[in-house]
Parts: C-alpha cells; sequence; structure tokens
C-alpha cells in the first residue's frame, strides 16, 4: 500500500463553524428558543457520531454516546462559555462520555464491518476498505488518550492550539502525545506489513 493511499485516509475536514455563528445559537437557546439548538444539533451530529464512532468502535454505542451528549449540552448550555468555539465544548463533552462508555464495557475490539462512515468514497477499491479496517483496527488497539489526538488531528482537522483547548491540555502534550501514537500506530501497520 502506497505513502499516498494511506495519507488519502487522513485527509483533512474542517468542521468548525463561525464561533459567533454559534454563540449567537447558543444565547438563543438560553432563551427558550429550541429552533436555535436543533440548528445546532443539525450541524454537529454528524461530525459528534463520527468523532465517537472512531472513539469506540461500534455504530451502536456511537449512536448512545451522541445521544448523551447532545442531551448533556442541552441540559448545561448555561455552563458553556461563548468565548470559546462550541465545537470545542461540544467535542469534549463527546471524547468524555466515548472514554466513559469504553471503561464501563472495556470494549476495544476493531471496528466491525457494520460501521458506514463518511471518509469511505464509493469508488474505492476493496484494497483501500481492507486498508481502512487495518487502520481502524490499529486506532482501537492504542489507549484512547492517543486515539483522541489522532482523530482530532486527522479527522476533525484541528490545530494544535484548538487540540490544546478541547482536551485541557498543554500544547507540548498534545504534540507529545500525537508522535507516540503516530509512533504507534505506525509500529502496529508495520507489523500488518502495511507500510
Amino acid at each position: 500500500m502506497s505513502h499516498s493511499s494511506v495519507s488519502q485516509l487522513f485527509s483533512r475536514r474542517s468542521v468548525f463553524k463561525d464561533k459567533g455563528e454559534d454563540a449567537d445559537l447558543v444565547r438563543a437557546c438560553r432563551k427558550g428558543d429550541r429552533q436555535a439548538f436543533d440548528v445546532l444539533l443539525s450541524r454537529y451530529e454528524k461530525t459528534v457520531f463520527n468523532a465517537a464512532l472512531r472513539m469506540v468502535a461500534d455504530v451502536d454505542d456511537a449512536k448512545d454516546v451522541t445521544q448523551t451528549v447532545f442531551l448533556k449540552a442541552f441540559e448545561h448550555l448555561d455552563r458553556f462559555d461563548t468565548k470559546y468555539r462550541f465545537y470545542s465544548w461540544i467535542y469534549r463533552i463527546t471524547l468524555n462520555e466515548s472514554v466513559n462508555l469504553l471503561n464501563r464495557r472495556k470494549k476495544l475490539g476493531p471496528l466491525d464491518e457494520r460501521c458506514a462512515s463518511d471518509w469511505r468514497g464509493p469508488g474505492q477499491t476493496a484494497r483501500d476498505n481492507e486498508l481502512h479496517q487495518h487502520i481502524q483496527a490499529a486506532m482501537m488497539r492504542i489507549q484512547p488518550d492517543y486515539r483522541s489526538v489522532i482523530v482530532l488531528r486527522h479527522f476533525m482537522d484541528c490545530s494544535y492550539r484548538e487540540m490544546s483547548q478541547i482536551l485541557d491540555v498543554p500544547e507540548k502534550t498534545i504534540k507529545s502525545r500525537l508522535y507516540s501514537a503516530r509512533q504507534q500506530l505506525r509500529e502496529i501497520l508495520g507489523e500488518q506489513g502495511l507500510l
């Protein structure tokens, strides 16, 4: 498998919306505008689901995490500081709920083939699909702290600064975790002859 094929799997997508627009929606929600929350839900539901799926590797569990995330977000909108990005706050809730679920169920098996993700294009070959499965399985073998930085950087297109805010750790720690996570993934994929 070529290096470019592996790189394509980690193509970046920007998921961040205008910070001011999200803050306006949160303020409207706080005043009782349920439609404003529906806008936030529709804007971030797919992103939250995909982040949860990459953390927990089970469609049903990812759906449960997504539902819990938005329920908690709605219940605790008064705690959100509008000077920060709504996405950072909701992603942090997603990460926490995913880790909580993993701790409760001790479920670290490989992603099964029922999972559908938006990063699988319809024109990809069977070999690419197999590579996707190997990468997801490799991600499930690394600890959640490392997995979260891979998801944030390579799937959610976060900067080091944004990752630091979401995970509430210094940028230096983010860079260290990302380096270690990449090394572990490289080692796992190398053992399988994929790199």
